[in-house]
């Protein structure tokens, strides 16, 4: 069961004029279940993206960074579960264009002008014949409103749908355009985003030039999914695209337009939401942990500590266990490559509660404390370094039995 999320109903999704969404049963990897989505854009909408730093990427994330290195016109995604299309050579991405090709001949548009995406198992070839022969029931579902089944569509070991949506007024006076924000993600397992997430798709109505996109779309991944890990693997399909549909008649071009501050921060606010709901229905999980680590001296070794601590299986499964075995967050701060730390000047706390200070044990900490607060569903655990005043938040989550299962068996 996820920790303390639930997947909003089909009316809390608001569509986003612009954009249309189908889904349907191709039987790409098992029958009877939701595994094809096709994503439909308006002429005029603008796409950026982000794609994993994993060296045996997908065949489609390739095409995908060929596409849009290509144009600036797309048309379509095409989504498909069960099957990764990851470590298939030439085989694979022939299978990834050929898709492109169909998609192109359903909806009347170019082959580069598709995206296509996968996720599922590794070392599997896409039937790719299974994909074109369901796309015309894909199309014939198409709808603004089709968000929620889309989120059902793209799930593999997830136990639950992630969505989210925002409706927020942008600009003053008789200058205020209303603006709508709609996103969904996957995953569950093979998580620590190296530039993005699992599978994230984040749309609004909202013109963005495409420069600015492609901006926006870093920021808001470094913001959000790379912040995030549940067994620190980096997987072959991380895909992460933003679309602008510019539906709204709000259109902004530069980072200096005054409506550009508050349209960027809600969008990263979706894409933080997202991110958080994959930790939450992180696989076997039962707690949601933040690490919040500051005084740095730089950002990026903060996150170093943030991800040597949520990382750690001895850390994960104490908290699984919800044993106060503090001593392993303090081996893996020390492990996290900071080779002029001074620990005697750094601090840990869970929660409210002081741990370590000086190099030791706080004086004050009382070991019933630190069991009452591991038996939480939710627990933060922060870290003053005593060195800077840059600061980074990592969300993670605990290691149980599950996890092992659930792996254990995914291919059956």
């Amino acid at each position: 069961m996820p920790v303390n999320y639930v997947t909003p109903a089909p009316d809390q999704l608001h569509p986003v004029p612009g954009v249309r969404l189908g889904v349907t049963q191709a039987g790409i990897r098992k029958k009877n279940r939701k595994d094809l989505t096709l994503i439909a854009l308006d002429e005029g909408a603008t796409v950026a993206g982000v794609f994993t730093k994993n060296r045996f990427c997908a065949a489609p994330v390739t095409l995908c960074r060929e596409h849009l290195a290509q144009r600036s016109d797309m048309r379509a995604l095409v989504i498909n579960t069960g099957i990764a299309n990851a470590g298939t050579g030439e085989p694979g991405m022939q299978a990834a264009l050929d898709t492109c090709t169909g998609v192109a001949n359903t909806l009347g548009i170019d082959a580069h002008q598709v995206l296509p995406f996968s996720t599922g198992v590794i070392l599997e070839l896409l039937p790719s014949d299974r994909v074109i022969a369901a796309l015309g029931a894909c199309k014939a579902d198409l709808r603004a409103d089709g968000w929620h089944n889309a989120a059902h569509g793209i799930m593999t070991t997830d136990t639950v749908a992630k969505a989210a949506s925002r409706r927020v007024v942008i600009g003053a006076n008789a200058g205020e355009k209303f603006v709508t924000i709609t996103g969904i993600s996957k995953g569950a397992g093979m998580i620590r985003p190296n530039m993005a997430t699992m599978l994230g798709f984040i749309a609004t109505d909202a013109g963005i030039a495409t420069p600015l996109l492609q901006a926006l779309v870093k920021d808001a991944a470094d913001a959000s999914f790379n912040c995030i890990t549940v067994d620190g693997d980096t997987s072959t399909n991380d895909s992460f695209i933003v679309i602008a549909s510019g539906k709204s008649g709000l259109q902004i071009d530069s980072e200096s337009a005054q409506e550009w501050p508050a349209l960027r921060n809600a969008i990263i606010s979706v894409a933080s939401e997202l991110a958080q709901a994959i930790i939450r229905d992180g696989e076997g999980a039962t707690k949601f942990i933040t690490v919040a680590v500051d005084g740095g001296k730089t950002r990026e070794e903060c996150r170093k500590v943030g991800y040597a601590i949520g990382h750690s299986p001895l850390v994960k499964t104490a908290f699984f266990a919800s044993d106060p075995n503090l001593g392993r967050i303090q081996a893996a701060i020390g492990y996290a490559g900071i080779d002029d730390l001074d620990v005697g000047k750094t601090r840990i706390w869970l929660d409210d509660v002081l741990v370590s200070e000086h190099g030791g044990r706080a004086a004050s900490y009382q070991e019933a404390d630190g069991a009452r607060i591991m038996k939480q569903a939710e627990i933060t655990v922060r870290v003053d370094l005593g060195r800077g005043v840059e600061k980074a938040t990592i969300w993670t989550c605990d290691l149980s039995y599950d996890y092992v299962k659930i792996n254990a068996d995914y291919r059956s």
